[in-house]
């Protein structure tokens, strides 16, 4: 009976790493395309309406605005290649619910090499199909 009971235990949670595997995918797929500023990648892991929101944290105060997802995709596919920009993932928190999926991930930015701020994704999304969407972010940064 243990041994029965250890094996359904087992092939559990290989579906639940299975599935945060998948969710995880879809957001390293979103910042592959934001790297290259390849923003077909980068929409083929959005949703047609997501929702894109920043917050941005300086001595001056705090700061809340909604970005255009038109306005982001032009904005990744017009930054200059010789620009060197990267967002360094410290990690992955997925946590799943049926076909919904949040995930968090604190980050580090760096322009030329250079630290220039840091904060955290907070991504929304929804399994379509056989494929994660990312139907929300939103941001936080802070130097």
């Amino acid at each position: 009976m243990k041994k029965l009971f250890l094996l359904v235990l087992l092939v559990s949670f290989q579906g639940i790493f299975a599935q945060k595997a998948e969710v995880q995918k879809s957001i390293e797929t979103f910042f592959k395309g934001f790297h290259a500023r390849d923003t077909v990648t980068i929409k083929s892991v959005c949703a047609e309406k997501i929702i894109m929101q920043s917050i941005s944290e300086s001595e001056k105060g705090k700061k809340f605005r909604n970005e255009e997802p038109s306005s982001f995709m032009k904005m990744i596919a017009t930054i200059p290649l010789e620009e060197k920009f990267e967002e360094r993932i410290l990690s992955y928190n997925v946590q799943i619910d049926g076909s919904m999926a949040h995930v968090w991930t604190p980050y580090e930015f760096y322009i030329d090499g250079k630290f220039s701020h840091r904060g955290v994704n907070s991504f929304q999304v929804f399994k379509e199909k056989d494929i994660w969407k990312i139907i929300y972010v939103v941001d936080t940064r802070r130097k």
